[in-house]
């Protein structure tokens, strides 16, 4: 493991990574082209409207890929992140002008010792409501075994 944060150091409710990242319809057309997902609700806004949708949304891994990349980021070495989670609880709606901010702060949520484990609690937000619920990683700061 990269990393040079010390288990030990860490407090609950630590907050240990900040960031806020935007999206544009741009990165919707971008993402379907890599995921292969071209459902028109992520693109089309007559089709969004005609499902009922409040307008063309983010697509839901984009959002929880995203929204883990600052644990990633902090921690320094993505396989450290042992377990990642989130519900998903509200749309990402990225308006065609002006796109979308979506705001990631990732806080200490529980410290295990005994495993040298942390769970890192995000709260992804867009104007200040909550997009991914119980939205958890947990950090394996244990040295890696080698078999």
């Amino acid at each position: 493991m990269s990393t040079t944060i010390d288990f030990a150091t860490l407090t609950v409710g630590d907050v240990v990574a900040e960031r806020e990242f935007g999206l544009t319809r741009d990165s919707l057309v971008r993402y379907a082209g890599a995921s292969g997902d071209f459902n028109p609700i992520h693109y089309r806004d007559d089709i969004a409207a005609s499902v009922g949708l409040p307008g063309v949304l983010a697509h839901g891994m984009l959002t929880m890929g995203f929204a883990v990349q600052p644990v990633v980021d902090w921690v320094g070495d993505p396989a450290a992140v042992v377990d990642y989670q989130v519900r998903f609880t509200r749309p990402v709606v990225v308006d065609p002008e002006v796109g979308v901010s979506v705001t990631v702060v990732a806080k200490v949520g529980q410290l295990d010792a005994e495993a040298s484990v942390a769970r890192i609690d995000l709260t992804v937000s867009v104007d200040g409501s909550t997009v991914l619920g119980k939205a958890q990683a947990r950090v394996s700061f244990a040295p890696a075994q080698h078999v």
